[in-house]
C-alpha cells in the first residue's frame, strides 16, 4: 500500500486526503498550524490519520508521495528534507488528475482569474454542460474528483499550484494577464514567477488550445522566446490583431468557429477594461465548447459577479462603498482605482509582497482625494503618497477605518476598500476583510 502525506489541513489537503483514501492509499495528513473545526469533523468521519500544530518527521518522511499544499513555501524545512530524501512532492491538481478522465480548463493569471473562471463556469452551465468549479475556488478539485460526476472541471489556478505539477495538462488553458505578484515566494525574481505561470501550457498538445492575452508584456515576450504545442487563441482590446477575440468600435469580436460572435461591451454586466478582457476570454472558451451564440450573450449580460471584488456594497448619503478586498496586489488595485468615476476616499494597506506603488500614483492624483492606512505597518504606503493626497490617516481596526472614511466623504464621492495588500495581518484571508468592510459600513 502506498504511503501518501498530506501536508496542510486546509480545502486541499482534507480534498487529497479522502480522495487517496478511496483510491486505496495509507493516508497521513499533517499541519504545523491548526486545522480548522469543520475540516478535522471530516477527517474524523473519514477515519483519516492526522496531526496539527507539528510536523512528525517519522510519519512524514517515509511518505511515497507527499501533497504540499500551496500556502506552504518550498523552503519550508519538512519540504527542503522531503525533497532531499527525493520523495516527490506534488500539488493537489497533480495528485488527482490521475483519478479523473475528464477534461479540464485551466485558468491562471496575476489577476482577474476568479471573475473569469466564475463567469466561464456560468457560461458553460448555462450552455447545458455539467462542469465542476475548483482549484483556488470553492471546493476542492480533488474532493470534486472524488465524489461527483462531472463532464468536465473549470479550474482557476495559482502560481503555487502550477509549481506542483508533473504531468497535469489542461486542454483548454487561460492566461488573463501577467503582473509582479507573489515575489516573495519566487526569489524577489519576477521571470521565475512568469514562468510558473506558463507551466500551465506545458504538458499541452496539438489539440488543445491556450487562451491569453495578447497585450500584455510579459505574455508577449516569453511567448516570443518559448514554444507551445498548443492552438494559440489570443485576445486583445486594440482592433489591430485579428485573430482570435478583439475590439472594434466599442464591440467584442470573435473570429473563433466559423463566422464571427459579437458582443456590444456595454450590454457586459460587468464594467471596467479589465472585465471586458475577462469576458473576451470566458467567450472564446465556450466557444471553442461550441456554445451557443444567444447563450453565450444571455450569459455575459446576467453573470452578477464575485463577492469582494469591485462589489456594491451600499450608497449611504449618496457616498457609494465599494468592496475590492480581494486586490492582494497593485495591479489589482489599478484596475479598480481605473474604473472609478467619482472622487475616492481610498482605503488600503496590509502585508506589502514587495509592492511598487509608483504605477498606481497617476491615478491616485487624479482620482482619490484621501487615504485611510488599514495595516500594522503602513510606512510604505505613507511614503508613497505622503505627498499626493491632502489626507492620510492611520488605522488598525475595519470598523475605525470605515468611520473615517465616511468623515472624509462628501456627497457625490466613493469609499473604496482596495487594499493592494495581503490581509494577513489584522484579517483570517481578504474574505474576512471584505466581510468586516460590508459590516461596518452597513453599521454606519
Amino acid at each position: 500500500m502506498k504511503r501518501l502525506v498530506v501536508l496542510g489541513g486546509g480545502e486541499s489537503g482534507v480534498g487529497t486526503a479522502i480522495l487517496g483514501k478511496k483510491k486505496g492509499y495509507d493516508v497521513f495528513l499533517s499541519d504545523f498550524g491548526k486545522i480548522k473545526n469543520n475540516y478535522k469533523e471530516v477527517l474524523v468521519l473519514n477515519k483519516l490519520a492526522w496531526e496539527e500544530e507539528k510536523h512528525t518527521e517519522e510519519l512524514i518522511l517515509n511518505a511515497d508521495v507527499v501533497m504540499k499544499s500551496p500556502g506552504i513555501p518550498d523552503k519550508s524545512p519538512i519540504v527542503k528534507k522531503l525533497k532531499e530524501k527525493g520523495v516527490p512532492v506534488i500539488s493537489e491538481i497533480e495528485f488527482a488528475r490521475k483519478f479523473s478522465d475528464v477534461e479540464t480548463i485551466g485558468i491562471t493569471g496575476s489577476n482577474g482569474k476568479t471573475t473569469t473562471t466564475m463567469l466561464t463556469h456560468h457560461v458553460l452551465k448555462q450552455g447545458g454542460l455539467n462542469m465542476g468549479l475548483a482549484g483556488n475556488i470553492g471546493k476542492s478539485y480533488a474532493w470534486q474528483v472524488a465524489e461527483n460526476k462531472v463532464e468536465g472541471f473549470v479550474l482557476e489556478l495559482s502560481s503555487f499550484q502550477l509549481d506542483g505539477i508533473v504531468a497535469y495538462a489542461p486542454h483548454i488553458a487561460v492566461i488573463t494577464n501577467i503582473s509582479p505578484d507573489h515575489l516573495d515566494r519566487y526569489e524577489y525574481n519576477y521571470q521565475l514567477y512568469i514562468a510558473a505561470k506558463f507551466r500551465i501550457t506545458m504538458n499541452q498538445g496539438k489539440k488543445d488550445y491556450l487562451v491569453y492575452d495578447a497585450d500584455d508584456e510579459a505574455i508577449a515576450n516569453w511567448m516570443k522566446e518559448h514554444k507551445t504545442k498548443a492552438q494559440l487563441v489570443p485576445f486583445s482590446l486594440s482592433g489591430k490583431n485579428k485573430k482570435g477575440l478583439y475590439v472594434e468600435n466599442n464591440t467584442i469580436v470573435s473570429t473563433l468557429n466559423k463566422g464571427d460572435f459579437t458582443m456590444p461591451i456595454n450590454e457586459l454586466s460587468l464594467e471596467g477594461k479589465h472585465n471586458v478582457k475577462n469576458a473576451m476570454a470566458a467567450i472564446a472558451v465556450a466557444q471553442l465548447k461550441n456554445i451557443r451564440k444567444k447563450t453565450i450573450r444571455e450569459s455575459m449580460s446576467n453573470f452578477s459577479g464575485v463577492e469582494h471584488r469591485l462589489e456594491k456594497v451600499l450608497t449611504i448619503q449618496n457616498v457609494e462603498y465599494i468592496n475590492d478586498s480581494k486586490a492582494t496586489n497593485t495591479n489589482s488595485t489599478y484596475y479598480a482605482l481605473e474604473s472609478m468615476t467619482r472622487p475616492t476616499v481610498w482605503i488600503v494597506g496590509g502585508v506589502d509582497k514587495g509592492n511598487d506603488y509608483n504605477e498606481l500614483m497617476p491615478l491616485v492624483r487624479e482620482k482619490v482625494k484621501a487615504i485611510v492606512c488599514l495595516g500594522v505597518d503602513n510606512k510604505k504606503i505613507v511614503d508613497a503618497f505622503g505627498s499626493v493626497t491632502d489626507v492620510m490617516v492611520e488605522t488598525t481596526s475595519m470598523t475605525e477605518a470605515v468611520k473615517i472614511a465616511q468623515k472624509l466623504a462628501e456627497k457625490g464621492d466613493t469609499v473604496l476598500l482596495s487594499p493592494a495588500c495581503a490581509s494577513f495581518d489584522l484579517f483570517e484571508n481578504y474574505e474576512e476583510r471584505g466581510k468586516q468592510f460590508k459590516a461596518a459600513v452597513q453599521n454606519l
